[in-house]
């Protein structure tokens, strides 16, 4: 793993701690670095209802949004139980809207993956499809 990374692993890898995965019991932690190196983490909340469930990029994601945080660098994810977890297509959405060129981690706690999110979500939908006339 690379040094400079190595305390935003461990942020993903803490966080998972406060997840809520009573269903799948698939817990997922997220941090989130701004580009002046404040870190937001989140964890995935299940509910009864699948499809209301927050995965842990998206909630470290909205809690760096509603504090006025725009500018993002790395986002680190760590899975408990699988050696790499990568955004789900949601996350890869919501996390390209916000921070196209944004780097990702994907770990195991001991080795790291890492990717451009423009190369995990190809011909993205983007804000300028939206305003074609």
């Amino acid at each position: 793993m690379k040094d400079n990374n190595s305390k935003l692993i461990e942020d993903a890898k803490l966080s998972l701690k406060n997840a809520q995965a009573r269903y799948s019991n698939f817990r997922v932690g997220a941090a989130l670095q701004t580009e002046d190196n404040k870190v937001f983490t989140g964890c995935n909340i299940e509910s009864s209802s699948y499809s209301l469930t927050i995965c842990a990029e998206r909630v470290a994601l909205v809690k760096a949004l509603s504090e006025g945080h725009t500018k993002f660098s790395t986002i680190a994810i760590y899975a408990e139980r699988t050696d790499f977890c990568p955004p789900c297509g949601a996350c890869r959405q919501l996390l390209f809207d916000y921070a196209p060129d944004l780097e990702v981690i994907l770990t195991d706690g001991k080795e790291s993956k890492t990717y451009k999110l423009r190369d995990l979500l190809p011909v993205a939908f983007e804000e300028s499809q939206l305003n074609k006339k």
